[in-house]
């Protein structure tokens, strides 16, 4: 008769799957609670404890850590000496192994987990035999996931060779990830000489950014709040590469506002962001910021979708539109169109310490999110004109926008609006040139503001802002040129404050 181990932590299925090993002819051997739970349904077990010839101790600590489980698990079928060995010693091959592993993860997530309560979940016996069983694959079925249950016993059947190497590789990257959660929790320094990140494939993705690429969609176990990782698709085709790129470069600029705000994106830049006393008001506010650009764009609002704005966005071609929630009159407006993603998603600020990581060829690069913000009171007023208090608003508002546009950055905005968004070009003049280009189309040119990402390593920024009607800038300084711009400024009867933060994006 061949046997089987099973000691589960979640007991999903296993009383199906157990059963199922009995009618193919196996014996159960058990521990402690999965051993009660499968004999309470009326499933045969033999105790560890009756082959190992040794009690479970040390409050469970000690199980299935025996020779008699191990040589069991590790014996090679097809070696004499191996099969000698287990019949000199009276041990029975084991031939399935199906172990889930102590909620180590699951545990440290949850408020208030104390440290001693973490430690007790860290899972020793069962990586342990899932790891033997895996290494000897090909005499021995490794089952990690409740998931396989039903596949394992077909292939059981089938003797398919295949899918025990499959389920093998599955041991370890489960294993691995669960290694790297303990490793994380026990030195949280967020660069440590070995980084080991593990991630949940949630979905296959058509192609990458262009359909000659292959991709797929990874997440953390526990994402944060206001992340498309956790966000819920509620109608629509699915997400393409660009889409996720395009939503989390929204969901990282709408984190920033606690207003009623809409943030509309377009190739990894805002091309509009409105804040308004209603969600109706910052949506027509984003939109008129640039009607050109928004089309097929992705937006974010932090506010439930009412039926006036849904009806205004039915209007244009969207690809995304991500809220914390549709009413239903809005919803059944907007998911007329079969392909336009709606989805939900979570608010909140990012957290301290989160970090973003970028793959280079060979390497990655990892940082602190920039999380850093500027009140009016971090401003240091630099020209012999001061801002009006409308001014400063504007300024602030431009400020926190230009942190979510590629370098070289110009922002021009309102207090409430951007106006016109420069980005992504090899000089600075250049992106001002674009952004106050766009901005004097807008009725609300007059009490525009300028924001730049860096300084200005040269005054003609600030002589075309000045020539072409903006009166105040925000800039971090710092240029060992800094006076000829501060110089040309009083020269033109600009404002210009700085701020000592530079928020480049590339």
């Amino acid at each position: 008769m061949k046997r089987a181990l099973i000691s589960v932590f979640n007991k999903t299925g296993v009383v199906d799957f157990a059963s199922g090993l009995v009618d193919l002819g196996f014996e159960i051997v058990s521990t402690g609670g999965t051993a009660r739970h499968l004999s309470s349904a009326g499933v045969p077990v033999i105790s560890v404890e009756s082959v190992t010839k040794f009690p479970e101790m040390l409050d469970g600590r000690v199980k299935t850590l025996h020779p008699r489980i191990h040589a069991g698990i590790l014996a090679q079928r097809d070696k004499a000496e191996h099969m000698q060995t287990l019949s000199e010693n009276d041990i029975e091959p084991i031939d399935v192994v199906c172990i889930n592993l102590y909620p180590f993860s699951e545990t440290i997530n949850r408020p208030g987990v104390s440290h001693t309560e973490a430690i007790e979940q860290i899972d020793i016996g069962g990586p342990t035999a899932l790891r033997a069983a895996a290494k000897n694959a090909k005499d021995v079925w490794a089952v990690a996931d409740p998931s396989d249950y039903s596949a394992v016993l077909s292939g059981i059947k089938s003797e398919d060779a295949t899918l025990r190497g499959q389920l093998a590789a599955k041991v370890f990257s489960i294993t691995a990830a669960y290694d790297a959660a303990i490793a994380h929790y026990l030195n949280p320094e967020p660069f440590p000489e070995k980084l080991t990140m593990t991630y949940q494939k949630r979905q296959a993705l058509r192609y990458g950014e262009n359909a000659h690429q292959q991709a797929a969609f990874y997440t953390k176990e526990y994402p944060s709040k206001i992340s498309l990782a956790s966000a819920n698709q509620l109608h629509g085709k699915e997400l393409s590469y660009n889409n996720i790129k395009d939503a989390d470069a929204a969901l990282s600029a709408l984190s920033e506002f606690d207003r009623p705000a809409v943030v509309a994106v377009k190739h990894m830049n805002p091309c509009g962001i409105g804040l308004g006393d209603d969600i109706e008001q910052a949506w027509d506010k984003a939109y008129s910021a640039d009607k050109m650009s928004i089309f097929g764009g992705i937006v974010a609002l932090n506010r439930s979708v009412d039926l006036a704005t849904a009806t205004k966005m039915h209007a244009l071609f969207l690809e995304i539109i991500m809220a914390p929630a549709f009413d239903d009159d809005a919803y059944a407006i907007l998911a007329k169109k079969k392909n336009v993603r709606l989805l939900t998603i979570g608010l909140g600020k990012a957290q301290p310490g989160e970090l973003e990581a970028i793959s280079v060829t060979g390497g990655l690069l990892l940082q602190n999110k920039d999380l850093q913000t500027e009140a009016i009171t971090d401003m240091t007023v630099v020209t012999e004109i001061q801002p009006t208090e409308a001014e400063l608003k504007a300024l602030q508002f431009a400020q926190t926008v230009v942190k979510h546009v590629k370098s070289n950055a110009i922002v021009v905005a309102t207090a409430d609006q951007t106006l016109g968004i420069g980005c992504g070009q090899m000089n600075r003049i250049g992106s001002v040139e674009l952004a106050i280009s766009a901005a004097k189309k807008q009725p609300r040119f007059n009490e525009a503001v300028l924001a730049s990402d860096a300084f200005f390593p040269m005054d003609d920024c600030v002589e075309y802002a000045a020539k072409h009607g903006i009166h105040a800038i925000i800039q971090p300084g710092g240029s060992i040129r800094d006076q000829d711009s501060i110089d040309k400024a009083n020269e033109l009867g600009i404002a210009m404050v700085t701020t000592g933060v530079r928020h480049f994006r590339h």
